[in-house]
């Protein structure tokens, strides 16, 4: 039979994340596309990022036909959260800066490239970046190399870091309850033999 899922998170109802999911405002508008395929992850942090900002918007396809409304934003200038060697680290806003469209892919490096390849417009948008060294809590999964986070933890940081002194850290909160959900589903010793020495 299967396990009745909350509509609002995805999770299974034992294992809603709702009242973990803040409301948070921020002068940042994101923009997450999400590749199809993570829909269904047992750990779409895409979506909990999306719930859990006021100003943001989720959008799963592979090709977006409204793609240039939704980066033609009034009073927003549209960047890429994706690395390139021309990639601007992120800054925090000055005085009368115009407030950015953070547009962030989510799939794997392989998909979201892929999303980019599929969407010249979104390829040709001006890229930011965070900077290196950032430090993943997502313990299950090996980190194809430093610095590499997931979608909810990049997003963070990047609104961390343009934001500042604003705190975004409660975004964190349901990503932390699922990391621990996942442990505890899996057991201590799987996990430590899995993921001990990460």
């Amino acid at each position: 039979m299967p396990r009745i899922q909350c509509p609002r998170c995805l999770r299974p109802h034992t294992h809603c994340l709702c009242s973990l999911i803040p409301s948070l405002d921020s002068r940042t508008r994101v923009l997450v596309l999400q590749h199809p395929s993570e829909v269904n992850h047992a750990l779409n942090t895409a979506r909990l990022a999306a719930l859990g900002l006021n100003n943001a918007q989720l959008i799963v396809g592979e090709v977006f036909e409204d793609l240039p409304a939704l980066l033609n934003l009034p009073g927003y200038q549209a960047r890429l959260l994706f690395p390139a060697d021309d990639a601007q680290p992120l800054q925090a806003y000055a005085e009368g800066d115009q407030p950015l469209l953070l547009v962030v892919p989510d799939g794997t490096w392989r998909k979201a490239r892929k999303l980019l390849h599929l969407n010249p417009l979104l390829a040709a948008l001006p890229r930011v970046t965070l900077a290196e060294g950032g430090v993943s809590r997502y313990r299950l999964r090996k980190a194809p190399g430093p610095g590499a986070l997931s979608t909810v933890e990049a997003i963070a940081q990047a609104l961390q870091v343009l934001e500042a002194p604003v705190s975004f850290e409660p975004l964190l909160k349901p990503f932390e309850a699922l990391i621990a959900g996942q442990i505890e589903a899996m057991g201590q010793d799987t996990y430590q033999r899995n993921h001990g020495d990460q």
